[in-house]
């Protein structure tokens, strides 16, 4: 990889949120807008990166109907293509104590244990969840904003699951399925006030 391929990669956060969507979602191509929207960053930002990853062939660019109608699509060609995308995929220790604040911030947090997306281990199981937490009395503004943050951050939709601590731990007496399905599987306790020790 070149020296200035790298340091178009390495220099941008709204960049990095990009390349972390469209590694989670290279099955489609997306427009300017749809990335916009999905990162939460202004279109005029996001149109200046996308051009930066054009010019080092990190991105296609297909359909030419109109400007608003262009999609953007990731290049496998692109050298170093799989060791890039686990580079941008893996979660930094920074990036899960960012996550611990926030998550401390809705509300009497319990419990938070993280899974599928996270663990880059996306399940098939429709009861999985990529984000559970526990939380009395939360805060359900803010919780809504954290969510669409996180899912920015991420660069895909969230499956999550919100409870109450008395809630969760019927759930776990009664060996809830929805509950064992991210316990029992590779997943991550954020906080745990409650001693659950699966």
């Amino acid at each position: 990889m070149s020296k200035h391929a790298l340091e178009v990669l390495l220099d941008s956060r709204p960049r990095f949120k990009i390349l972390k969507f469209l590694f989670r979602n290279m099955e489609r191509g997306v427009t300017i807008k749809d990335l916009a929207e999905h990162t939460q960053e202004d279109q005029t930002t996001t149109r200046k990166e996308i051009i930066k990853l054009l010019e080092i062939k990190l991105l296609r660019q297909e359909g030419k109907k109109s400007a608003s109608a262009t999609e953007y699509r990731l290049n496998k060609e692109f050298e170093f293509f799989s060791e890039l995308r686990d580079l941008i995929l893996k979660s930094s220790p920074a990036e899960k104590r960012h996550l611990i604040e926030s998550i401390n911030k809705l509300g009497r947090i319990k419990f938070a244990a993280v899974g599928g997306i996270f663990m880059d281990k996306e399940s098939k199981d429709p009861l999985a969840v990529d984000l559970m937490i526990v939380v009395d009395d939360p805060d359900r503004r803010k919780l809504q904003i954290f969510l669409k943050s996180l899912e920015a951050e991420v660069g895909k939709e969230i499956k999550f699951a919100v409870m109450d601590r008395e809630e969760f731990l019927y759930r776990m007496a009664m060996f809830d399925r929805f509950v064992r399905v991210l316990l029992e599987g590779p997943h991550e306790k954020l906080i745990n006030r409650l001693g659950v020790g699966l």
